[in-house]
């Protein structure tokens, strides 16, 4: 049986807060690479993309150098790229479960909140958060609004959600694949890495290797 970290087993209560990562674990894709698709500058955003992934590169640098890729582009690549994300198997089913359980389910995204949101409330999480593109006239300027949302972010928005709903950190789960979960993940009761790199896979509490979302159902007790 999977225990917290503070050692209370997962079948004590079953009132969850899980928070996940979107881009490769809510979703199969990498947005800025759908965009960046759009934009012809792919092949330089999916090279940063894996850097910063592994911990190679700080993600924020790494994002607003992505980012910078999609100058012009026009805001109608939003509705592009919607129809080309892919839930990733099992993620509504852990949604429900969870919140038929009294439970909660949020996410944070490296990514963005013109795509995210709609997806959001199509799935009915609880909560959302992400980084948002500057548009100005109708076009893409690359450039990032706001503070960008990072590790530290991650795990500061884990555990604002967990105080807004009343759950102790020791019943939250934070699921992701990539180094920036890593923070979200120690400071959750349970960290899942969910078919993650490496360095993940070294520091979660379990890794699922399977791309089944309704798999983790069963590493905190449902």
């Amino acid at each position: 049986m999977t225990e917290f970290r503070n050692d209370i087993h997962a079948t004590d209560s079953q009132r969850f807060l899980v928070v996940l990562d979107v881009d490769s674990t809510l979703i199969e894709n990498e947005v800025i690479e759908l965009i960046a698709a759009e934009a012809g500058s792919l092949e330089l955003v999916t090279a940063v993309t894996e850097r910063a992934m592994r911990g190679e590169l700080d993600f924020a640098e790494s994002l607003r150098e992505r980012v910078a890729t999609l100058a012009g582009l026009p805001e109608s690549v939003f509705d592009t790229v919607r129809g080309q994300i892919t839930v990733t198997r099992g993620a509504e089913e852990l949604i429900t479960s969870v919140k038929s359980h009294g439970g909660h389910v949020g996410v944070v995204s490296g990514g963005f909140h013109e795509l995210l949101d709609p997806l959001a409330e199509n799935l009915g999480l609880d909560f959302w958060k992400a980084n948002r593109l500057e548009v100005v006239d109708g076009i893409l300027t690359g450039k990032v609004l706001g503070d960008i949302v990072d590790a530290q972010t991650k795990a500061d928005t884990l555990a604002a959600w967990a105080q807004e709903t009343n759950t102790p950190l020791a019943q939250t789960v934070a699921i992701g694949d990539g180094a920036n979960d890593l923070t979200m993940m120690s400071v959750a009761g349970l960290g899942i890495a969910f078919c993650a790199k490496p360095i993940v896979q070294e520091h979660a509490d379990v890794a699922l290797n399977e791309r089944d979302l309704s798999k983790a159902l069963a590493l905190f007790g449902l």
